[in-house]
């Protein structure tokens, strides 16, 4: 059986169902956001993290939820740190070689 595309080239069903494996993962494709969500994506990971930290403290009598929000915390918290510092440095970079 063949599948006709939008070119007009016919194409077996063998050649259609590899079209996915050839295509990239889903962990490397790109993601295209809006400028104001992409932009507050760092204040949004140290929001959650601080959020999370001072949720630990209110917690007393679950002790197995403790170490998940402090992991949760630290890793939002470094995510957040990591995601300012490197596009700070993209800026600083851009405006000093147009300076």
């Amino acid at each position: 059986m063949m599948l006709s595309t939008a070119a007009g080239n016919a194409t077996s069903l063998k050649e259609a169902g590899n079209a996915d494996r050839k295509s990239p993962s889903i962990a490397s494709r790109k993601v295209w956001l809006p400028k104001l969500i992409y932009e507050s994506l760092p204040f949004f990971y140290l929001a959650s993290g601080l959020a999370a930290f001072f949720a630990t403290l209110h917690v007393s009598d679950w002790f197995w939820v403790l170490p998940h929000y402090v992991l949760f915390s630290a890793l939002c918290i470094h995510l957040g740190v990591i995601v300012y510092c490197r596009r700070r440095g993209k800026k600083r970079r851009s405006v000093d070689s147009i300076v």
